[in-house]
């Protein structure tokens, strides 16, 4: 078996491979994409006088020769953004495919097998993604609503039965998400797409960063929640690892340039916790993977649900009270 393609990534002028960090950055022109320069952020499409690279998926679509013009702008001074400038790392990706219950001490601490055979797997929708440093808004609907700091995975030219060895050549780079949970509505039938996919309650980036920039085999994770540390642990401990991961979901799909992979959350989430510890309009939420950056939410009130409402689970019944 073999990979349909892989992404191959350009050289430096040193023989290595050039360290890239894209971001999207929203500007008077829209969101456009930019790579990190010796300053600030510079515009790929401007800078490069390629109208048609800005976006993080028409550079992806272009492979290696997208690629390698991003990477050439890396020695430019660019212009400086604030945190709030920042668009979701991966604008609208096509498919969210993530890993469940991929840490032994999360599994645990939800009454599961430390070891599991098979992996657990969920999707999430593009309308779910949420910019680094935007407001999390706790859904209306939920009153179990819960943080998972995620290392994600963003692929780049993808394929179909790409073995774990060569993973890495079909990857683009990684990202972190805050795969924001609604637990009620996560427990209340088998399946878990509802209570994973509420409007912009993943928030994804600050950037993408190319793999030779960091080696993912054992980076630390933290969350905290109000500067206190909930979750630390590091992605050595994953059950199914990153290769292995990509591995697993291109059995059954042909991965495509800007899917993203999450990876699963360790151990300390809010439901498990006793009392639970439920995300509430003005916390902080901040995860931080090493060598990738942080990504910090304040969490705010939905608008109001419907009088009425038909469709709310038992919060005591699933488990959330």
């Amino acid at each position: 078996m073999a990979a349909v393609a892989v992404w191959a990534r350009p050289a430096s002028n040193s023989g290595d491979e050039a360290s890239v960090r894209l971001a999207t950055i929203r500007t008077s022109e829209g969101s456009r994409l930019h790579v990190r320069g010796t300053s600030g952020y510079v515009d790929v499409a401007t800078e490069a006088r390629r109208p048609d690279l800005s976006t993080l998926h028409a550079l992806l679509a272009g492979g290696a020769a997208a690629f390698d013009v991003a990477a050439g702008l890396t020695s430019r001074d660019g212009r400086e953004y604030t945190e709030a400038d920042l668009d979701a790392a991966v604008p609208r990706p096509n498919r969210v495919l993530c890993v469940g219950v991929n840490y032994s001490a999360h599994a645990v601490e939800g009454g599961r097998d430390a070891n599991p055979s098979w992996p657990e797997s969920f999707m999430r929708s593009a309308s779910s993604v949420l910019p680094p440093y935007a407001d999390l808004v706790r859904p209306a609907l939920s009153t179990g609503f819960d943080y998972e700091g995620e290392l994600a995975i963003v692929i780049g030219a993808g394929g179909r039965y790409i073995p774990s060895e060569e993973a890495l050549a079909a990857v683009a780079g990684f990202t972190i998400i805050n795969d924001g949970s609604a637990r009620e509505w996560q427990r209340a039938a088998t399946q878990w797409t509802p209570g994973k996919n509420f409007d912009a309650s993943m928030p994804i980036g600050p950037e993408v960063v190319t793999p030779d920039e960091v080696s993912i085999d054992d980076l630390a994770i933290t969350t905290t929640l109000n500067g206190e540390v909930m979750q630390a642990a590091r992605t050595s401990q994953m059950i199914v690892d990153v290769a292995s991961c990509v591995e697993f979901f291109s059995s059954f799909t042909t991965l495509l340039p800007g899917d993203v992979i999450a990876t699963g959350t360790p151990g300390g989430v809010g439901f498990a916790r006793t009392p639970p510890v439920w995300l509430t309009p003005g916390d902080v939420v901040e995860v931080t993977v090493e060598g990738i950056g942080t990504i910090r939410n304040r969490v705010i009130e939905d608008k109001p649900a419907p009088a009425g409402w038909r469709w709310v689970p038992s919060a005591s019944a699933s488990g959330v009270l």
